[in-house]
This record gives C-alpha cells, sequence and structure tokens, in this order.
C-alpha cells in the first residue's frame, strides 16, 4: 500500500512541494519563488498562472528527487496563502485577473463605507471576521466591479471564484472539481462559521452570484484525483487546509488552549478554542481551526501583516543585506545603547489594531544607527508583535493561563529572535523537529483520510521539540523595552 504524501504548500512568495514518509519524515522537497506585483501604493498581486507553474513544477521536482512513482504516492494534500482572490473562466479556465493578494488594500475606502453603512455587527457575528480589505469578499466585488463583463458573466454561472487551494484543485482535477475547506471558506467574509454555510445576506450585502462559489467540504475529505497526464497516473487529493490553521494541526494543537505561531512572509498566531466560537472584545478573529468528520473546532486569530516580509524589504528595498540568515549575526553586533524600534505597517496594522491607513516607520534613529540596529528592531518588531496578540488573546480568553507557544516558519530557524521572543512574552517557546510544519498538517490531513495517520487524539505523542528558548531577560527590562514599542506604535496609528 502506498504510505507517502505530496504535501502542496502554496505561500505568498514560494510554491513548495514535500513528500513525507508514514513517520511524517521528508523524503525530498522542491521550492521555486514567484513574481510579486504592485501595480499601485497598497496593491499587491500575483500571476495565477505562474502560482499553478511553479506549483505544477515543484510537485514534478520532489517525485523526480525522491525516486518515487506517482504510484507510491497515497493522496495529496494542499495548504494555502489564504484571503487571496482569484476568479476564472468555466469554460477557458482563464483568470479574468490577476490574483489578488491577502496583503493588497485597494477595498479599504469600500470596506470604510459599508461600516460607515453599520455593517461591522452583521459580519463579525455571522463569519467572526472584521470587516476589512484583508478578507476574499470585497476582493471579489472589486473583480467584478472594475473588470469588463466579468458581472455579467458571473450573474450567468460562466465564472468561478476559489481562493488558491481551489485554484490549485480546479486545476490538478482537470476542471472537475470546483471545491475548497471550510478552514479556507471562513476567511472569505461571505461564510457562515456557526451555520457551516454559506451566507445568503452577505453574498446580497457585497452583490456576489452564489454561482461562483465553491463547494465547502471538511478539511480532511474526497476532493477527487488529478488528471492522469500531469503526473503520469492520478492521484487522489484528500486534505485542504489555509496555511494557518494547517500549521495548527501540523503542531499537533488539537486541545482546547493550545497555541502556535507561523513566522512567514507574515506572523499569524492561532489558539484553539475547541466547540466554542469564541468573540473577541480585542480586535481578534472568530474563525475556523479545522473540521473534521462534519465537527468544527474554532480557534482564535491574531494576524500580523508583515514579519518575515521586514527582512526581505531590508534585503530587496534597502540593499542594507544580501541574505536574510544575515539579519542575526548583524542583531548580534547592534549597539545596546540604542533603543531603534521599526514598526513594519508597510500595508496598514493587523491586530489588535486593524489599522489600514496606518504606514511604517522607525523610531529612536541617530547618527551611529546602521544596518546591524535596523536588522535588530527588524527582528524584535516579530517579537513585540506577537506579544500585542497574546495580551489580546488573554483578554478575550480566560482559560487562556500561562502560555508556552509552539512556532514554525522560516524566522524561527534564527535563535537571536526565538530567544528575544521568549524574553519579551516572558514565556518558553518550543521550535519543533520539523519546521515545515504548515505542510506537516497539510500531509496529515490527507493521511489521515488514507487512514495513514492515527487520529487527532493520538497524533500529539508523535510532535518532537527540537528546542525550547527559555525567558532570561531582566523584568525591568522586558519593560522597559515593550514600553517603548507601544509609544511606537502610538506614534503610527492613523487615528
Amino acid at each position: 500500500m502506498a504510505t507517502h504524501i505530496l504535501a502542496i504548500d502554496q505561500g505568498t512568495t514560494s510554491s513548495r512541494a514535500i513528500i513525507f514518509n508514514d513517520q511524517f519524515e521528508i523524503v525530498a522537497q522542491a521550492q521555486q519563488e514567484f513574481e510579486q506585483f504592485f501595480p499601485q501604493s497598497g496593491w499587491v498581486e500575483h500571476d495565477p498562472e505562474e502560482i499553478w507553474s511553479s506549483t505544477l513544477s515543484t510537485c514534478r521536482q520532489a517525485l523526480k528527487q525522491s525516486d518515487l512513482s506517482p504510484s507510491d504516492i497515497a493522496a495529496i494534500g494542499i495548504t494555502n496563502q489564504r484571503e487571496t482572490t482569484i476568479i476564472w473562466d468555466r469554460e477557458t479556465g482563464k483568470p479574468v485577473y490577476k490574483a489578488i493578494v491577502w496583503q493588497d488594500r485597494r477595498t479599504a475606502d469600500f470596506c470604510r463605507k459599508l461600516s460607515r453603512q453599520g455593517n461591522d455587527q452583521i459580519i463579525t457575528s455571522k463569519t467572526g471576521l472584521l470587516l476589512d480589505s484583508y478578507f476574499s469578499g470585497t476582493k471579489i466585488k472589486w473583480i467584478l466591479d472594475n473588470v469588463e463583463g466579468a458581472k455579467e458573466k458571473a450573474e450567468k454561472g460562466k465564472l468561478a471564484f476559489g481562493t488558491v487551494d481551489t485554484y490549485l484543485l480546479w486545476r490538478l482535477t482537470g476542471g472537475k472539481q470546483h471545491a475548497t475547506d471550510a478552514t479556507n471558506a471562513s476567511r472569505t467574509m461571505l461564510y457562515n462559521i456557526h451555520e457551516n454555510m454559506w451566507d445568503e445576506e452577505l453574498l446580497q450585502l457585497l452583490d456576489i452570484p452564489s454561482s461562483l462559489l465553491p463547494e465547502v467540504k471538511d478539511s480532511s475529505a474526497d476532493f477527487g484525483i488529478t488528471e492522469k497526464s500531469l503526473f503520469g497516473s492520478a492521484v487522489p487529493v484528500r486534505g485542504i487546509a489555509g496555511d494557518q490553521q494547517a500549521a495548527l494541526v501540523g503542531q499537533a494543537c488539537f486541545e482546547p488552549g493550545m497555541i502556535k505561531s507561523t513566522y512567514g512572509t507574515g506572523c499569524f498566531i492561532v489558539l484553539n478554542t475547541g466547540n466554542r466560537a469564541v468573540t473577541s472584545d480585542n480586535k481578534l478573529l472568530t474563525t475556523i481551526g479545522y473540521r473534521l468528520n462534519g465537527v468544527t473546532t474554532y480557534a482564535l486569530e491574531g494576524s500580523i501583516f508583515v514579519a518575515g516580509a521586514a527582512v526581505q524589504w531590508m534585503r530587496d528595498a534597502m540593499g542594507l543585506i544580501k541574505t536574510a540568515s544575515e539579519t542575526g549575526t548583524l542583531a548580534r553586533q547592534a549597539d545596546d545603547n540604542q533603543d531603534v524600534y521599526l514598526v513594519p505597517a508597510f500595508t496598514g496594522l493587523g491586530a489588535p489594531h486593524w489599522d489600514p491607513d496606518a504606514r511604517g516607520a522607525i523610531f529612536g534613529i541617530t547618527r551611529a544607527t546602521g544596518p546591524a540596529e535596523l536588522s535588530r528592531a527588524a527582528l524584535e518588531s516579530v517579537c513585540y508583535q506577537t506579544r500585542d496578540l497574546l495580551e489580546a488573546m488573554r483578554g478575550d480568553w480566560a482559560e487562556m493561563g500561562k502560555t508556552v507557544l509552539r512556532v514554525d516558519g522560516g524566522m524561527v530557524a534564527s535563535n537571536y529572535t526565538m530567544q528575544f521572543l521568549a524574553d519579551i512574552l516572558n514565556a518558553p517557546v518550543d521550535r519543533p523537529s520539523v519546521l515545515e510544519t504548515t505542510a506537516v498538517g497539510a500531509a496529515y490531513l490527507a493521511g489521515l483520510y488514507e487512514g495513514i495517520f492515527p487520529p487527532p487524539e493520538k497524533l500529539g505523542g508523535t510532535w518532537k521539540r527540537d528546542t525550547r528558548f527559555e525567558p532570561s531577560l531582566a523584568k525591568d527590562l522586558r519593560i522597559k523595552k515593550y514600553d517603548g514599542w507601544k509609544d511606537a506604535i502610538a506614534r503610527t496609528l492613523s487615528r
């Protein structure tokens, strides 16, 4: 029996394919970056065809590297950048516009208009989300309203919408499957997370035809089979989850109160709240953590728009470093007498502020400030934002108690960053032995359906810690540093 799983991890800046065996060991992996488009200030786009071609290419590379045949792959699991919006023609399969990325802020004014009309409460009560351009709903409306002929075609049922998972599934199955899972659906601002269905009232509010929308399934389900021509033989697709929910699963956070934080382009903290959809008083999101066998597990989530992207900015836009790995070394060389703060609000601020009009700022620079101090400020900004979110979560969920944070994503390879994170949180930080937890989650969901992996209650024992970072910063210094951060944030907010 085939026991390997191919995990597709389609992210904001690259597409990856990782093949796991039945012990969650990586057998092969491939990665390919793709172009980012910034046509106007606050706009971020991807080419859907490049998303597809890079995904297909990395899958083929991983298969070739592993020396496995497609028949050795029991199933495919997909995890993806969430909220990114694609609409395509059902007949030709061609996108009618570029993918509008989750970071994109072009619909911020429209969201403010909806808010002035008093729609905040209805959206939050049904979806658990805030009325914000971050989510897919207003992106869909923008495409329908601004692409010639799109609205008419949509009303005639000739177009299909999907987040990236849905688009990839459509392409993988040759257009036979137009589906998503509950986690991705819950990020559209169109899905009622309490009733687990697309919400007609919200569709009418945004004037979006229901015929655009995919079928919503469990996170571990039958999503069809791939076209034989793609890999040489058909492979079943059995798992789908948005990247942050996949990381929650990959970190084995199956018990209420368990919490994980993923550090990629952005940073996302997800707290398992079990069968209870906790309403936030601190601008956090109530979302679906995963849905298995028809049972929904909810979560609280805090979203930081810029984490690793701050390091990319230093490398690509400012030319201060050549590789991301340099930042840790430079941060250790920084002058301790300089209190430099970088607020990376390049596309606004996420939770717990939700200020789309805020923009990035640097505070505390002097004539002596250089790449070392800026590197330290960039890395530490991620840790300060994490504390902001954990403080908000404690305010929303009294049961949270003391925190041990399970971390993953590219930035957690930096020992400097993880130690400062533990210091500023005054809490232990656990780095797992397998850092690719988003892909692990996708693989687990696919393998669970095929009976390769155990049920959630038995999976926790397989999670392995690589390193625990314990806090060591003096209390008065921790308070001083965090107070400086809060002052920087207050100066950055647009209102």
